[in-house]
């Protein structure tokens, strides 16, 4: 895996330009953004006239904070098209989340808005180490979950070809890697496993794989998975950052020369970090909860909307905006065990330090009276499944066991089990926690 660094004339000059340049540039763009949003959002208009803010209180990056945050509430309770800043009759697509949590999330778009999502995801593949003429096999599901169409016009936006596979049909996803000799896949991490194990099956080697990089999203994903993935497949895995309510995929990615964390498009989007629980801006280094302002957005601009990811800011390196750390976890995928906060990244992570366990778990909750009960099943690499001895698999779950007391602070069952034993995800994001426990009235 050899990295591809952007040649002289590659980058766009904002990619490249002073601190002071981006902020005005950010100001500027703000100050348009909430305004468009005031005068075009009912809903949003009356959370400012209840906080007396108004539009023309923003002076600097910093009035930012004064404003109300939108959370995925005002989205559900504004269902379908309550918070769009267009008439109807301009919005040129639709995209929705599963809406597996109640109703989905409608989010649209203007023809602007579309050519800047596909700008945007063009400059995310470059970082990535794509180029104009390489091949992209897209297995992010198509649909309304924007994975699919998101990555298909950005790959069309640089002049790539793109494959558009979407998810499912592995053997299929195989056969179209081996046949096409694409450079590029975008898929989700867990779902880059599932493949990877089919060539496993057809003893396919990783150096007999034509993928280079891989552009990997739509779940958290630690260092330990990016080395699996990276060993399986034979590429350089990148972070791709993104989500619905804010645009897709493509609001922040990786460079392939430092894969130091996914780099936020800046000009575009506009970051906060705040803590959790009290809303108060914190400064960049600080561990929270990532915010996000739209700053081109026509048909649905977001203003300080809660990801509910937590990260934390980083100053610049291979380009001149700022970076997001690894998403540690979502505030709503905290599991809270005993006391303890615990997220399925933070086992991930144990789970991966053993050479002999493979990516694939799963973290189960039971509730036991009034006690709560964590168990983490997890899988041994293929080529030991079945070889392995009733002692050896006792002291791979004890190691475990021992590594998440200890680094994690939560005591735990283990269940070490045969390689295939856990379901696969076949599209979209795979289900880590199986919470059991009995729901509150």
């Amino acid at each position: 895996m050899t990295a591809r660094k952007p040649q002289p004339g590659e980058l766009e000059a904002i990619e490249t330009a002073s601190r002071d340049e981006i902020s005005a540039l950010q100001l500027e763009r703000l100050k348009w953004s909430v305004r468009h949003t005031y005068d075009n959002v009912a809903p949003y208009r009356a959370k400012c006239e209840a906080k007396g803010v108004h539009p023309d209180d923003l002076k600097c990056l910093a009035d930012l904070a004064k404003f109300p945050f939108m959370t995925k509430l005002d989205l559900r309770d504004n269902y379908p098209f309550g918070l769009f800043a267009v008439p109807r009759d301009k919005v040129a697509r639709l995209h929705a989340s599963s809406g597996t949590t109640g109703k989905p999330i409608v989010v649209g778009y203007t023809q602007q808005d579309i050519d800047n999502w596909a700008n945007l995801v063009a400059r995310s593949i470059r970082a990535a180490g794509g180029r104009a003429g390489d091949m992209v096999h897209v297995a992010y599901g198509y649909g309304m979950f924007t994975g699919g169409l998101g990555a298909h016009y950005g790959a069309e936006r640089l002049g790539c070809t793109a494959v558009p596979m979407s998810g499912g049909q592995t053997e299929k996803q195989v056969q179209q890697i081996m046949d096409f000799r694409p450079d590029i896949i975008m898929v989700t991490p867990s779902y880059s496993l599932v493949i990877a194990e089919e060539f496993e099956r057809l003893g396919i080697k990783p150096e007999e794989i034509s993928l280079k990089v891989g552009i990997f999203g739509a779940e958290p994903w630690g260092e330990g998975m990016r080395a699996e993935i990276e060993k399986k497949l034979g590429l350089d895995a990148i972070d791709i950052y993104g989500l619905t309510e804010v645009m897709g995929p493509g609001v922040a990615c990786e460079c392939i020369e430092t894969k130091d964390g996914p780099v936020i498009w800046e000009d575009h989007f506009y970051p906060e970090i705040i803590d959790p629980e009290t809303g108060e801006v914190l400064p960049d280094g600080s561990e929270g909860e990532l915010v996000f302002t739209s700053l081109t957005k026509q048909a649905f601009p977001v203003i300080r909307y809660r990801t509910r990811d937590l990260t934390r800011l980083l100053p610049p390196t291979a380009r001149s905006f700022r970076r997001i750390g690894k998403i540690t976890g979502r505030s709503d995928d905290m599991l809270i065990i005993r006391g303890v906060n615990v997220f399925p990244t933070q086992i991930e992570e144990q789970i991966l330090r053993d050479a002999r366990l493979a990516g694939n778990y799963q973290v189960v909750v039971t509730r036991d009276g009034h006690m709560d009960n964590l168990e983490v099943r997890c899988e041994v690499q293929r080529e030991l499944s079945g070889k392995l001895g009733p002692a050896d698999i006792q002291q791979i779950g004890k190691e475990l066991q021992h590594r998440i007391k200890t680094n994690i602070g939560v005591s735990t069952k283990i269940t070490v089990m045969e390689f295939d034993a856990i379901p696969r995800t076949q599209v979209g994001k795979a289900k880590r926690v199986l919470d059991e426990r009995p729901k509150q009235n």
